[in-house]
């Protein structure tokens, strides 16, 4: 019987989990967690991807452990990265359907490095 009316039982105290993801890039030297990109941007499932394009635009590089699907034009130098593979396999036959110019494919990942044509299926 409680003596006090604070000497009830109450449940434990849970600390609270932090699983706010974090990214890193050593070429910076720094970490950041995506708070941001969750709680300001609403990026959800995104937040990890948003932050790395984010990051490639603003310093030219991705952070660690991000390998992106590059496209490169072998003609005209057009290229660009994703780090989704569709987009970037449409990327390809895409300019390359419009220019005839061949485009490579490549994500060192999984060492894919292929070349679409104008006429590849």
């Amino acid at each position: 019987m409680p003596t006090s009316p604070d000497d009830t039982d109450h449940a434990p105290t849970v600390d609270a989990v932090d699983d706010t993801p974090t990214i890193s890039c050593s070429r910076c030297d720094q970490s950041w967690e995506l708070t941001y990109e969750l709680e300001t941007l609403y990026a959800g499932n995104q937040a990890f991807e948003q932050f790395a394009l984010d990051h490639k635009r603003h310093t030219g590089h991705f952070p660690d452990d991000i390998s992106p699907w590059v496209v490169d034009c072998q003609q005209c130098r057009d290229e660009d990265a994703y780090l989704d593979e569709r987009p970037a396999r449409r990327w390809a036959e895409t300019h390359a359907r419009h220019t005839g110019h061949p485009v490579r494919l490549t994500y060192e990942a999984d060492e894919i490095d292929t070349v679409v044509t104008p006429d590849s299926p």
